[in-house]
Formats: structure tokens, sequence, C-alpha cells
């Protein structure tokens, strides 16, 4: 049986107009203290900057839960989350390996080749790691522009990427985004 993990302490932000599963799980977050439902689960996307930026990637058309631990399930297939490699390996393969039971996520084809796509531009521009993007200190507004570059992530992602941050402990955005 594994050891409970505890929920660090992370201020509320005020979801303005945001709706949706990510704000139900910020809902249970100040409930229960865990995100996905999961502990262990919440404290890997705490410490994995690569597994929440993949994880807002996968938040489409599934349970928010769901995608958030799609990376999870993803490292467990491949023994590693490291972007550069998943980036060089053949799509087919990364494909099979999304498709197992139970799915990454539901399209399976689909989110393979963008994770691939976002690998690739993280090894590139980033050396494979997601939080270069922001954990250099960057405003909200430049750190929107960098992750909007990347492939699959929209408006709608990026409204939610202070919060996702906010709530995995990967950057503070109480300053920027302040209670509404």
């Amino acid at each position: 049986m594994a050891a409970a993990v505890s929920a660090p302490a992370i201020a509320p932000l005020d979801p303005g107009d945001l709706e949706g599963g990510f704000v139900r799980m910020m809902g249970r977050f100040h409930l229960s203290g865990t995100l996905t439902g999961d502990p262990e689960a919440d404290a890997y996307l705490r410490r994995d900057a690569n597994a929440v930026l993949l994880g807002l990637l996968y938040d489409q058309r599934v349970r928010a839960e769901f995608a958030f631990t799609g990376p999870i399930r993803l490292r467990d297939r491949l023994g590693h989350l490291d972007l550069c490699r998943i980036a060089a390996m053949p799509l087919t393969e990364l494909q099979q390996l999304f498709a197992e039971k139970p799915a990454v996520h539901r399209f399976t084809n689909r989110m393979a080749a963008l994770t691939q796509a976002v690998a690739r531009h993280l090894c590139t521009h980033y050396g494979g790691q997601a939080s270069r993007l922001w954990a250099d200190g960057a405003s909200l507004v430049e750190i929107r522009q960098r992750v909007g570059k990347l492939p699959g992530f929209g408006e709608d992602k990026l409204r939610k990427l202070p919060y996702v941050l906010h709530y995995f402990g990967h950057r503070n955005f109480c300053q920027e985004l302040g209670s509404r």
C-alpha cells in the first residue's frame, strides 16, 4: 500500500470566466487536496514540468483528470518522459504506445503526433524541458506567447495555462492574476 502524499499549501486563484474540467479539479483541490483524484499522480505532476505541459495538451475532449494522468501512462509505457527521446522515436511506435489499454488519450493517433511535435519544438528551442518556458521569471504574457507557439495550444489552453502551472506548483501567479 502506497504512503499518503500530502498536498502542498497553494493559494487559491479565482478562475474568473474559466469553465470546464480544470475548474472542477481546482474545486476538488480545495475540498480534498488533490487535483486529479490521485495524490501520487498529483505529486508526479508537481515534480515533472513536461508531464504538466503534456497534461494540458491532452485536456481536450476527455475528462480533465484523465488528460492530466495521460503523461503518467505514457511515462510508464516508455520508462521515461524524455521529450528528446520521444521526438526521435518512430511515430508509429508512439501511436501504438498511446493506444495500449487504458489509452493515453482517446484520440491516440492525433495526440501521439501532437506529443511528438511538441517534443520536437521543446528539444529544438528549450533543451527538451518544458520548465524553460516559464521558469526564467518571464511575464504571463511572454509565457503565453511561448506556449502559444507549440502545436495544439490554442486560446482555450492558454487561458488555463496559469491555473495549471499555479495549482501544480510550477509557477505562482497570485501577483499577476490576483483574485478577480
